[in-house]
């Protein structure tokens, strides 16, 4: 799952420019600030866990394989060799914070909140599920549609030292492997304001990295069990673009009326869900994805739906023309100081046509723990 690091505006900004604003909105920025604080601050090395006798067999187990991702992301991928993932916080709650994301009743353009130096966002987020749903249920009461997402893990783009986190250390190697790979590759580039670009790249340096680990480090189990893991998420977020798309055109026709839409509406959406138990059928009974039917489904749902995978084909002919990953940042680099249009027309005319590209949402899957 990528994130705007929505917390900078308050541990960049400072409380002066909260003082500046509403009552409510300074409470937003100081649970923000505390939220993030006490995530660093409750942090340790990753060898103090190792070493600590408390320390279950199974969690010093994880610890050691993140640290031997970690290592192969500096030694192979020469990604930053900072201090990000190489803490690790105990949480006693299952997310690390939870997303507000709201639309209109007939629309899938979200709502946006803007903020100083980090500028305007598609969603709220709360370390508080009370919290998080408390301003929910405000949005519904003014007639919007909303959901709540449980977020696992998140990147600070290199500004804080990002912890490993109980939230997400349970995911098989393959997964923890990706995520780690991904965020990391965030702080080596990132272009404000050009999500295609930034997650193209990042996908781009996850896949590859995660190839050559499993090359070095998997066994046939865990390859065929990420290759699932991948065929899941692709087929289920296909779905979700179909529904998306279907949305889309009956909240564009304006010969329907407003009553007549939001029967369609209702009616998609049950399609939806029907369509998901037959791909859940077809998966063998995979319950992963069950949590974003939790809530009522709505257009919150669907509104952060995007097409993050695009330039990934560009990316990949420019790592392999480069030959080596340090001569590929410092191209990625240079593409990234360009007019966002002139560099997403230089990765356009790199690409190769890909259908049924594979799509991405903010909250992106929370695989279950091995076992469960």
């Amino acid at each position: 799952m990528r994130i705007t690091p929505w917390f900078r505006t308050v541990l960049l900004a400072g409380t002066a420019a909260g003082l500046l604003a509403s009552c409510s909105t300074l409470g937003y920025y100081t649970q923000a600030a505390q939220g993030q604080l006490e995530l660093l601050s409750d942090s340790r090395p990753i060898d103090d866990w190792i070493a600590d006798p408390g320390t279950s067999t199974k969690l010093r187990h994880r610890l050691e394989t993140a640290r031997q991702i970690r290592r192969f992301a500096v030694s192979e991928m020469a990604l930053p060799d900072n201090n990000s993932y190489k803490t690790y916080t105990a949480l006693k709650r299952p997310y690390v914070l939870w997303n507000v994301v709201a639309t209109p009743e007939l629309s899938l353009r979200p709502l946006e909140w803007c903020f100083p130096v980090a500028g305007c966002v598609d969603y709220r987020g709360y370390y508080s599920k009370d919290a998080a749903m408390a301003y929910a249920k405000q949005l519904r009461a003014e007639g919007d549609d909303v959901e709540v997402g449980g977020v696992a893990a998140y990147s600070t783009l290199g500004w804080f030292s990002d912890p490993l986190i109980s939230t997400f250390i349970n995911y098989p190697d393959g997964e923890l492997a990706r995520m780690i790979f991904h965020e990391l590759a965030h702080q080596v580039v990132y272009a404000p304001g050009d999500s295609q670009f930034n997650e193209s790249f990042a996908s781009t340096v996850e896949e590859v990295g995660v190839e050559r680990w499993m090359e070095r480090f998997g066994n046939q189990q865990m390859r065929d069990a990420y290759a699932r893991y991948q065929s899941r998420k692709k087929d289920f977020l296909a779905l979700l673009m179909k529904y998306r798309k279907a949305l889309e055109q009956n909240y564009a026709l304006i010969d329907r009326s407003d009553a007549e839409k939001r029967v369609v509406k209702a009616r998609l959406f049950q399609e939806l869900k029907d369509e998901y138990q037959v791909l859940k059928g077809n998966w063998g009974g995979y319950v992963g994805y069950d949590r974003f039917f939790e809530q009522p489904l709505s257009n919150a749902h669907l509104a952060s739906i995007a097409t993050y995978e695009d330039f990934v084909p560009a990316f990949r002919t420019l790592l392999q023309r480069e030959g080596s990953f340090p001569r590929f940042y410092k191209e990625v680099k240079r593409l990234s100081e360009l007019d966002r249009a002139d560099r997403h027309r230089i990765l356009k005319a790199m690409s190769r046509p890909m259908l049924n590209a594979p799509l991405m949402v903010q909250r992106s899957e929370t695989p279950l723990p091995v076992g469960r």
